[in-house]
This record gives structure tokens, C-alpha cells and sequence, in this order.
């Protein structure tokens, strides 16, 4: 059956240069790779077909001579596209490597059980706790090893014995086409030993759950979201492979009273009516839960905001602190009595002549003179 044409077969044409080429044989090689598509005979027909039309087409002399003579330049006993008897060399390796780089890795590494899992802890704390800092415990619901077989999986007296599908690699190999496969022993799942009297206590795993209690360590001026890692306290690896980690996720619970912004605190007070009006003095609570004393101005609004410097949170990892503010809200008195009725009017009659509220009566001028202003 006569051969396809190199460049039909990568989708290029003949002017195509090298990057382009590369580019091309990336894309198929990836789709019609043995990997995946197992037992699939024509994507291993195709993978070969490429692998053939690549090694021809990316060596400039050897695509000098296809363009002249076609797949006749490599009959002969020439050395053509696919005798790979030097091992992969060049851009072909570059290739190899980027697409199939993790599995490269794989067949690089040593052969052994992989590291026990992360685990992750939802810690809520309030907001005093997070200002402060806190010492506190958890309990974690985990994977350790077992005391029983010291996390080997081995019955006490018995060790573990050399796999005998791998010969201890942790590795078998498999050829498809020009390849050889290298996979993770399907026998010891990687770990080139085999347990042939397992342990009672853990049945041969290595490790047995149990919950422990930890200790953790919340710094002053933790911020919603923050993550805190224990190294090695999460879960135990099977047969004696190193533990994961642990990572507390901390959120601050809102507060009745305080809102956080950062390093800043602020605060909504209500103040009376006649305080605003007059001027006087307010305490308010801080987050460290001592009080303090605000003066408020004659003529206070609500809206007002009061600065106290160096009142906010505690800044992580410094002695600095932010600042709070308070937030003044002006209450209007209710339920008030006959009294307090006459004495508010006779106190609007004679505010009318000393424009005791500018701000009210420069609004309603404006909607006088917008009025005024359609009627024209």
C-alpha cells in the first residue's frame, strides 16, 4: 500500500516552517497517542504514521530529500524516518518531554508508596480572638500510622517482601510501537514490596483512623480567609510513606457591635438628640473591651465620623494597630410626653428666625426654586 504524503499526514503544507511543524505534531501526537486511546490499533497506526512523518520532516536534510525524491530518499537501507536506532535526539525529545513530561517524571522517580493526603480544618474564631491571638485545640478525625506493625503493614516478625511482578522497581514496562511504557506496578501499586502476612491491627495498610487533638497556634491580627499549615499532620501514607499536611482555614465570626476592615475597626453609636445638639461626651467599647471617651461638637450630624488612632486591629505580625472609627447616628426622641411636645414646638417657633437648621432649609429652598424654575 503505497505511503501518505509526510505533509498531509501532519496537516501542513510544504512551506510550513519548523515552529509550525512542531506545533502540528504536538496537537496530533497528544490526540492519537497510545496512552489514550487503549487497544484502539489505528490511533497506534496514526502515532506511528506521525512519529515517521515528524523525524522526516523536522531534519532539514532529510526534508531536502523528501521534497526531491519522496519516500524513496529513505528505501535502500537508507537511514529514513523511522529507524530510531540513535535513541530520540533534538526537537523530537523537546517534544516528547513537554507532552508527556509527568509520565517522564514518573519513570525518573523512585519507586515507593506516595505521601499520605491533605487534610483541611474549618476554624471559626471571634473577633476579640483574632485581636488577641489565641492558643486553642482541634480535633482531627485521621489516618496515622500503626503502632501494631510500626506502618510497614507487615504482621510483627514478618517483613515485607520484594514484589515479584516488578522486581522491587515499583514499575512494569509495556511496549506500544516505537515505545516502551513504563507504569506503576499494577501488583504493589508502586511500592515494590508486597505484604504477604499483614498486620491484624491496620489488615496490611500500614495505618488505622483515629482522631487526634492538635494544637494551633492563632496569631494576633489573623484576617479572615488565612491559612495556617501543620506540616505532617494530616494523613498517614500507606506502609510507612510520609504523612500529609494539615491546613486550618480560619473565618471570624461577624461581631454584634464592631465590622473589620482590615487593620481598621468601625462602629455605629446612636447619640441623642439634644447630645448632638448641645455637645458633650460618649463612651464607647473598644475591641480590646476597654471603654473610651469621644467628644462630640455642638451640632453633630448624623453621618459624622469620629477618628480614635491607634483603637483598630492589631496588624499581623507587627505591634502596630489600626484605627476605629465611630460612625455617629443622631436618634430622634420617641414616645415623648405633652411636655416635652410643647417644649419641642416652642423650640421650633423660635428656631424659625436663626436658621437653626441650614441644612433642611437649604434643601426645601432648592425644590422651591426647581419648581419655580418648570414653571417658567
Amino acid at each position: 500500500m503505497a505511503k501518505r504524503d509526510f505533509y498531509e499526514i501532519l496537516g501542513v503544507s510544504k512551506s510550513a516552517d519548523a515552529e509550525e511543524l512542531k506545533r502540528a505534531y504536538r496537537k496530533l501526537a497528544m490526540q492519537h497517542h497510545p496512552d489514550r486511546n487503549p487497544g484502539d490499533k489505528s490511533a497506534d497506526q496514526k502515532f506511528k504514521e506521525l512519529n515517521e512523518a515528524y523525524d522526516a520532516l523536522k531534519d532539514d536534510q532529510k526534508r531536502a530529500a523528501y521534497d526531491r525524491f519522496g519516500h524513496a530518499a529513505f528505501e535502500n537501507g537508507s537511514r529514513g524516518p523511522g529507524d530510531f536506532a540513535g535513541g530520540f535526539s533534538g526537537g523530537f525529545a523537546d517534544i516528547f518531554e513537554e507532552m508527556f513530561g509527568a509520565m517522564g517524571a514518573a519513570r525518573r522517580g523512585q519507586a515507593g508508596p506516595s505521601r499520605g493526603s491533605d487534610l483541611r480544618y474549618n476554624l471559626e474564631i471571634s473577633l476579640e480572638d483574632a485581636f488577641r491571638g489565641k492558643q486553642t485545640s482541634v480535633r482531627v478525625a485521621t489516618f496515622a500510622h500503626c503502632e501494631t506493625c510500626k506502618g510497614n503493614g507487615a504482621e510483627p516478625g514478618s517483613q515485607p517482601a520484594r514484589c515479584r511482578t516488578c522486581q522491587g522497581h515499583g514499575r512494569v514496562r509495556a511496549q506500544q510501537g516505537f515505545f516502551t511504557i513504563e507504569r506503576t506496578c499494577p501488583t504493589c501499586q508502586g511500592s515494590g514490596q508486597v505484604i504477604e502476612k499483614p498486620c491484624k491491627s491496620c489488615g496490611g495498610q500500614g495505618r488505622v483512623r483515629r482522631e487526634k487533638t492538635l494544637s494551633v497556634n492563632i496569631p494576633p491580627g489573623v484576617e479572615d480567609g488565612t491559612r495556617i499549615r501543620l506540616a505532617g499532620e494530616g494523613e498517614a501514607g500507606v506502609h510507612g510513606a510520609a504523612p500529609g499536611d494539615l491546613y486550618i482555614f480560619v473565618s471570624i465570626a461577624p461581631h454584634q457591635i464592631f465590622q473589620r476592615d482590615g487593620a481598621s475597626i468601625f462602629c455605629r453609636v446612636p447619640i441623642p438628640m439634644a447630645t448632638a445638639a448641645l455637645g458633650g461626651t460618649i463612651e464607647v467599647p473598644t475591641v480590646e473591651g476597654s471603654r473610651t471617651r469621644v467628644t462630640v461638637p455642638p451640632g453633630t450630624q448624623s453621618g459624622h465620623q469620629f477618628r480614635l488612632r491607634g483603637k483598630g486591629m492589631t496588624v499581623l505580625r507587627s505591634s502596630v494597630r489600626g484605627d476605629m472609627y465611630i460612625n455617629a447616628v443622631v436618634e430622634t426622641p420617641m414616645n415623648l410626653t405633652k411636655k416635652q411636645q410643647e417644649l419641642l414646638r416652642e423650640f421650633e417657633k423660635a428656631g424659625e428666625s436663626r436658621k437653626t437648621n441650614p441644612e433642611s432649609e437649604g434643601f426645601f429652598a432648592r425644590v422651591k426654586e426647581f419648581f419655580e424654575d418648570l414653571r417658567e
